[in-house]
């Protein structure tokens, strides 16, 4: 069954693998990674698209990525990095010092 996708006004291509949509391909690329560290043992598993709640705002990270070695991170893959994502970087880098989150 094929989907119509809408078109992303940033160029990104909307890509589906195993049956998940991506809003791009490179998440895609990105997801399929995430698969081959999971057969190597390196990653156990991850969540997509988490919300993170902050003031007047919610920030959807597209990976919680949890690591063999018990770490725990959040993983934006971005193409391009517009205004209002870096004030919501910004954001959470003060509320949530603690927290990592890796931009591919």
């Amino acid at each position: 069954m094929r989907h119509k996708f809408k078109k992303h006004k940033y160029k990104a291509k909307a890509t589906e693998v195993d049956g998940i949509r991506f809003d791009s391909a490179k998440e895609a690329r990105y997801y399929q990674q995430l698969k081959l560290l999971q057969c190597a043992g390196e990653v156990i598993g991850w969540l997509r698209q988490v919300p993170i709640h902050m003031p007047g705002t919610v920030l959807r990270i597209d990976f919680l990525v949890f690591y063999a070695n018990g770490e725990c991170k959040g993983v934006e893959v971005k193409g391009y990095e517009t205004k209002t994502w870096l004030i919501k970087k910004r954001m959470l880098a003060e509320l949530y010092p603690w927290f990592e989150l890796d931009i591919v």
